[in-house]
């Protein structure tokens, strides 16, 4: 089959096509011909090396941990899940590819009306931002502060916020803020002077913040939320435990990603595909992501 993978860490270009041996389904397990695959900042991390290795580095590694296709095979054991069936779901990595093997449990079924782009895109975004904001607890009345709120996992997580009663500020780029405004979230711009622009919209204070930029952004939400508890960062990770801060805990399941897709299916979810690409340029889509400034979604379609 065809992938995209990499035989030594370093930039976009240690991304190559390559043909490697079709995967089969074992026991527990189904196979997926691939449509779409999203592309992850996680994605670039380890392609970089910039990770603690996920599993052993045996080259060549295919990237990609969120995907949507057609099962084509199913195996022993496996009960609910049948050929043919059209899935989205969850991994660690080799979804740029034109097949993928997961776990029966990493999987469910496709909304009818979701595009093929969307549903690749979709898991690891809206799983992160549910989990993060369970974390901290967000509900009826909270002032919630989202770093890189226009990207993709602060899309999702301006609407839920928003969803469970909580008033929403959204840090972005200027050109992002009337997008932000679409989502139901409050925009502030980035840049010297942040907490003071929160504070400004959220004269009662903010209640918690979810860091998905690090950097100023991990700063501001210091400053603004009382209790450090009720910080998650999705970037800086090292300085978590020295800080006080909440990571994101692995909590990804089927039946999170059931539970999203059904709010997307009911028109409730909205997923904005920024850009898609050929599997063959997933360099490009690295360069891409790796801009940090666009708007929702990129993701690679196969076959």
């Amino acid at each position: 089959m065809r992938a995209v993978g990499f035989s030594e860490h370093g930039g976009p270009e240690v991304l190559q096509l390559m043909d490697i041996d079709t995967p089969r389904a074992g026991a527990g397990q189904v196979r997926v011909r691939v449509r779409a695959a999203g592309v992850q900042p996680f994605d670039c991390a380890v392609r970089a090396g910039r990770t603690p290795p996920v599993v052993p580095f045996e080259p060549p590694m295919v990237p990609g941990n969120e995907f949507a296709g057609v099962v084509d095979q199913v195996g022993e054991g496996v009960d609910g899940v049948e050929v043919g069936a059209e899935v989205l779901g969850f991994g660690l990595l080799n979804a740029y590819a034109e097949y993928l093997v997961v776990a029966a449990d990493q999987v469910t079924t496709k909304p009818p009306g979701m595009p093929w782009e969307v549903a690749g895109g979709f898991s690891a975004g809206a799983q992160t931002a549910h989990i993060a904001l369970r974390e901290l607890r967000v509900g009826k009345g909270d002032t919630v502060l989202v770093h890189a709120a226009a990207g993709g996992v602060g899309t999702v997580a301006v609407q839920l916020a928003a969803r469970w009663g909580a008033t929403v500020i959204g840090t972005a780029r200027a050109e992002n803020h009337d997008y932000l405004r679409s989502l139901g979230a409050i925009p502030v711009a980035y840049g010297d002077g942040l907490p003071d622009r929160v504070r400004a919209v959220a004269p009662d204070g903010v209640d918690a913040a979810l860091d998905g930029a690090g950097g100023e952004a991990l700063t501001a939400s210091l400053a603004l939320v009382a209790d450090r508890g009720r910080i998650v960062t999705l970037v800086e990770h090292a300085r978590a435990d020295e800080l006080g801060v909440r990571v994101t805990r692995n909590l990804r399941s089927a039946a999170r990603l059931a539970e999203l897709a059904d709010l997307h299916a009911r028109g409730e979810l909205r997923i904005h595909i920024r850009r898609s690409f050929p599997l063959e340029r997933a360099a490009d889509a690295h360069r891409e992501v790796e801009t940090r400034h666009g708007r929702g979604k990129v993701v690679l379609t196969v076959g």
